[in-house]
């Protein structure tokens, strides 16, 4: 018999990563994460497990696939972009071996609104693949599925995430030019701001109708820098503001002097500034408090 401590250190990471991706939530993740390894405890004879590793990952992927089919609902309703919990190291970027499984290009905000294109058993069928390094007959275990229709699936969610590494810039690129994003901001520097965003910039703002934000995405770098300047002088003197890891990023906590959070992370194509991502639904941020 295995010791569940012992599978616990081993298994918890990678477990919670796939989880992480699958979901979108910090929270759900950690609650899978637990339920998987209570499944385990609660077997009657856990000797008779062969492969405790894939046993794990078929717990942990199909408690998954069952709590995005029973909150599709909640998502179609959702008020305003919905963008994922966001997963944060105050400081910046290092680099931990342990992290292993939660590899910075592969858990961006960026990278995790890709993974949204694909259903349930696709993402699953790709994260296991693709990140996990499954074999086709693993995952045809996992998810009840034939060899050749996970291959098929594989390809097929393969074709829908257009991910292109190459035009990511280095970590210590991008924490320079958030930095100079930050400082061109606060001092008026809107040629600046022209120049570290790209034309086509996206801003999108998760409030959840909880906090204010804005329910639409902001797309163009005009639109862009009058919202930011606008906030700027909205919140002048009423917020604290701090450089962090954001999904494996650098990025921005700010809070307000009502205790408002924000947590901005972003996206990076041709050295310039694609995308901003800013979370401030209170209920996405409980595991930051």
């Amino acid at each position: 018999m295995t010791d569940t401590e012992s599978l616990y250190r081993t298994y918890r990471k990678p477990l919670f990563s796939l989880a992480y991706r699958m979901l979108g939530s910090v929270m759900d993740a950690e609650d899978i994460v637990q339920e998987t390894f209570l499944a385990y405890d609660r077997l009657a004879d856990p000797d008779s497990v062969h492969n405790v590793r894939a046993f794990l990952y078929k717990v942990a992927t199909n408690r998954c696939l069952d709590l995005l089919r029973s909150s599709s609902r909640k998502r179609e309703l959702y008020v305003g972009p919905w963008l994922p919990e966001p997963l944060l190291k105050e400081g910046l970027p290092e680099h931990d071996p342990s992290d292993a499984y939660l590899r910075r290009e592969s858990i961006s905000t960026a990278y995790l609104l890709l993974l949204q294109q694909l259903n349930a058993v696709e993402r699953a069928v790709f994260l296991l693949r693709e990140i996990f390094g499954y074999s086709y007959d693993e995952i045809a275990e996992t998810v009840g599925k034939s060899s050749a229709n996970c291959r098929q699936i594989f390809r097929r969610a393969q074709q829908s995430i257009r991910f292109e590494p190459d035009e990511t810039p280095a970590v210590a690129v991008a924490e320079a030019q958030i930095k100079q994003f930050v400082q061109s901001l606060m001092e008026g520097n809107s040629g600046k701001l022209l120049e570290l965003l790209s034309e086509n910039v996206v801003f999108l703002s998760d409030g959840g109708g909880k906090v204010q934000a804005a329910r639409i995405p902001v797309v163009g770098v005009q639109k862009v820098v009058a919202l930011l300047n606008n906030l700027l002088k909205r919140y002048e003197g009423n917020f604290s503001l701090a450089f962090v890891t954001v999904n494996g990023w650098p990025g921005i906590r700010i809070v307000t002097g009502e205790g408002v959070q924000y947590i901005h992370s972003f996206a990076f194509k041709r050295n310039r500034i694609e995308a901003i991502y800013t979370v401030a639904n209170p209920d996405k941020l409980r595991h930051l408090q």
